[in-house]
Order: structure tokens, then C-alpha cells, then sequence
């Protein structure tokens, strides 16, 4: 098989290295891809957004599977635009319809699905520019601390959370009246706090069928101790040790099973992956968001825990087998962190060399944001590595990838050090 990854970061080296493992594959491309992926297949220069470009490279390079990285081609209805023509509509392509996408896209629009479908969530009222004054009554009848978030994609920092009423009317205000999040925050999303721990589940689905893949929890502050800005992720784990058995058969039985079966009754198609961050609250899950592809950094501790051939996998989903598939999975701990550039997740420098790539022995190193140029690997991007190590425990783990991240030196360099501490209390 003919291969198109269509993405640049993190996730989408991950799936590149996994997929080129497989014993399936043909020729493997990424597009547009960075230095890490050029090391699993060929790189194709082109925008996420240029659809006609897209078309003209599965046709020219004769690909037979599409696999959608990143949400923004999802949510814009690049799976439509292949139903929709007439060479394309043959060439399997792993991701939702943009109907299907709006799970993501619109906040309300999931808030809605969840509440059809009796899928334990957070009380929550939606708010346009015009309701400003009824989304400020709305906060006052909440406890603290309360819960802000864009209607639409803001590259994973459209959630605002506050402690103070005051506080929280002027960001209510900022979003609608001022667009702060853009176009994302024309409608703002007000939801009761959930009091617990958070975790994600992920599942690959043909939109009958299921599997689900191994659980992961990220980190998404900058700081240690879970302090300062969110960001696109700092590390991540799976397995997770708070997610028994009994509560992941909760998961399934109340939350993925009507996500699957809400889908089918709405006729929306489904084939992809459907990530679902969740809230353990006292052993009971409920549904904080649903996002309609893998997660970053969450992909590269939960691809390397899949012993199956993944290009198998997708195989079957897009002919409806996905049910013979029995899932193998490693017992053993995956712990990612993230070097990220200084400044990051507000402004920060690219273009700076990196050295030590080669000191990797005991853990694999995934590009998030890094380009190679004149044979050079240089930043690229606010999260520039993701430093993947497997182990018996989730300290061992972390602590490989310290070690490796110790060996890899760029200008600006920073990593969190306190990853996985918080889970010691579980095991």
C-alpha cells in the first residue's frame, strides 16, 4: 500500500514510525512533514488547506490510504471533498465528515450531542455577542471556579478558567465582544467546573465497530506543579494508573458505546479516531471534550504501546473488519515529554540547530516542530521534540527520558521535570 500522512508534528512522526514498520507498506509520504518524518518516508511540501493540491498528490503518487492528522482539514471537510469526487471517493481516507468533525469544531455542537444522547457531561448554556449580559447571569449562578470556552477550534487555547466572578466576566467579555480567540469565540461555551483528575480515551471506530486503544494522560500547564499557561501538551503517560478496569468499563459502557451508537442514529459516518478527555471524578467518568483525531502529545505514548501492525488496523476499518481485530498492547509504561522552545506558548525564536539527536538509545525521539535544512535539523516550532521511553514503571520511564533529554541541546531549551510525580499517589 501507497501511503499519505497528511500533518507536521509530533503525532503525525509517530504514526510514521509506526507505519513504517509495517509489512504492508509500499511507499510511505508525509505531507508536509518535518525532519523526523523524512527518516520514515518522503516528505511532500504542501498546505493542509489546499485540497486541490492534496487531490493531485494522491493521484499522482497513486496513494491507496489517507490518514488525517491534524483536526483543521477534518473540521474544513477534506473527507467530504474526497466522497465528492469522482477519482477520490475511492481511496480510503481515515478521518470523520465535517459533520462528524463538528464534534470538535463546535463545543456547542458536542455539549448537544452528549446532552441527546444521556452522556455524563458538565452543566453548560452557550452564548452568542448578543447574550453577553444573559452569559454574565448565567456565570452568577455558578460556584467558582468557572469554565470559558470557544465555540470553534483556537489551536487548544480557547479554554479560559477562572476563580473570580469579576475576572471571569471580563474574559467572558474579551471572547465575545472582542474576539479574543478570533472567530472561535463568537460563541462562548459557559460550563459548571468538574472537581477531579483528568485523563483521555481513544478510540478507532468504522462507525459500527470499535476498538479502543490504551488510555493516556497529558500535562497541559507549562510549569511544574501544573502552574503558568496551557499549552498543546508537555508530556503524557499511558498506561494511567487511576483508570482501573471497573472505571474503563464504565468508560465504555457509558460514554463510548452511546458516542458510537449516537453517531449511527444521527447518520453521521463515522471512520476514525475519537479522542475523548475525560474527567474521573470519585471512580465516575464524564466527557470535558471530544476531539475527532489522536492527540498530541497523548500519540506517542499510546502508538508505542500497540504491538499490532497499525497499517493493518486502518486496513480493516476502512472495509468495515475492524471487529476482527484483537488488540495487543504492551503492559509496559510509556512516558513522553516534550522539549519545547523558551517563550513557548508565547512568543519564542525558530531556526535554531540541533545537536544530540543521535544520543537516543533507550527511548525514541519524535519531531513535533522541527524543519532539516542544508542537512541541518534546526526549531521550528513552540513544541520542538517529544521524547518517548518505555518501562516497568511510570518513574523509570520519565527518568529515560530525562536521561535522553539531557543528551539534546538547542538554544532555549525547556522541558517540565516534575511529570509523572503527581501520579505516585496511585500506585
Amino acid at each position: 500500500m501507497n501511503v499519505l500522512i497528511l500533518g507536521s508534528g509530533g503525532r503525525e512522526h509517530a504514526f510514521a514510525h509506526q507505519i513504517a514498520k509495517s509489512k504492508l507498506l509500499s511507499k510511505l509520504y508525509i505531507a508536509p512533514g518535518n525532519a523526523g518524518t523524512k527518516l520514515c518516508g518522503i516528505n511532500v511540501n504542501l498546505s493542509l488547506s489546499d485540497f486541490e493540491a492534496i487531490r493531485n498528490c494522491v493521484i499522482s503518487l497513486h496513494i491507496n490510504l489517507v490518514i488525517v492528522g491534524p483536526e483543521d482539514p477534518l473540521v474544513n471537510g477534506i473527507v467530504d471533498y474526497f466522497e465528492n469526487d469522482n477519482i477520490l471517493k475511492n481511496i480510503p481516507i481515515i478521518g470523520p465528515s465535517k459533520k462528524g468533525a463538528q464534534l470538535e469544531g463546535s463545543k456547542d455542537f458536542s455539549k448537544q450531542f452528549m446532552m441527546r444522547h444521556a452522556i455524563p457531561t458538565a452543566r453548560y448554556q452557550t452564548f452568542t455577542q448578543e447574550e453577553l449580559n444573559k452569559g454574565i447571569d448565567f456565570l452568577k449562578t455558578l460556584k467558582p471556579p468557572y469554565v470559558l470556552k470557544a465555540d470553534g477550534l483556537a489551536a487548544g487555547k480557547g479554554v479560559i478558567i477562572s476563580s473570580n466572578i469579576n475576572e471571569a466576566i471580563i474574559e467572558l467579555t474579551e471572547m465575545l465582544q472582542n474576539l479574543k480567540f478570533g472567530n472561535a469565540s463568537s460563541r462562548v461555551v459557559i460550563e459548571e467546573f468538574l472537581d477531579g483528575i483528568e485523563l483521555s480515551t481513544f478510540v478507532l471506530t468504522d462507525g459500527t465497530d470499535y476498538l479502543i486503544l490504551p488510555e493516556a494522560k497529558d500535562y497541559k500547564r507549562i510549569g511544574d506543579g501544573d502552574t503558568g499557561l496551557n499549552t498543546g501538551g508537555m508530556g503524557a503517560v499511558s498506561p494511567v494508573p487511576f483508570a482501573d478496569k471497573a472505571f474503563m468499563k464504565k468508560v465504555e459502557e457509558q460514554i463510548v458505546i452511546p458516542t458510537i451508537k449516537g453517531l449511527k442514529s444521527e447518520q453521521i459516518p463515522y471512520l476514525g479516531f475519537l479522542f475523548i478527555g475525560l474527567m474521573n471524578i470519585n471512580g465516575n467518568p464524564f466527557v470535558i471534550e471530544y476531539n475527532c483525531r489522536m492527540g498530541d502529545p497523548e500519540t506517542e505514548v499510546v502508538l508505542p504501546r500497540i504491538q499490532n501492525d497499525l497499517l493493518e488496523i486502518l486496513a480493516k476499518a476502512t472495509t468495515g473488519k475492524l471487529n476482527e481485530i484483537e488488540l495487543k498492547i504492551d503492559t509496559q509504561t510509556a512516558a513522553t515529554m516534550m522539549l519545547v522552545s523558551g517563550g513557548y506558548p508565547e512568543d519564542y525564536i525558530k531556526g535554531f540547530e540541533i545537536s544530540g539527536l543521535n544520543n537516543a538509545y533507550e527511548s525514541t525521539v519524535y519531531h513535533a516542530g522541527t524543519l532539516l535544512e542544508n542537512n541541518i535539523v534546526k526549531t521550528n516550532g513552540g513544541r520542538v521534540l517529544a521524547i518517548t521511553s518505555m518501562a516497568n514503571s511510570v518513574m523509570e520511564a520519565f527518568n529515560k527520558s530525562y536521561q535522553t533529554a539531557s543528551q539534546i541541546n538547542f538554544s532555549g531549551k525547556y522541558h517540565r521535570v516534575d511529570l509523572g510525580k503527581d501520579l505516585m499517589k496511585y500506585l
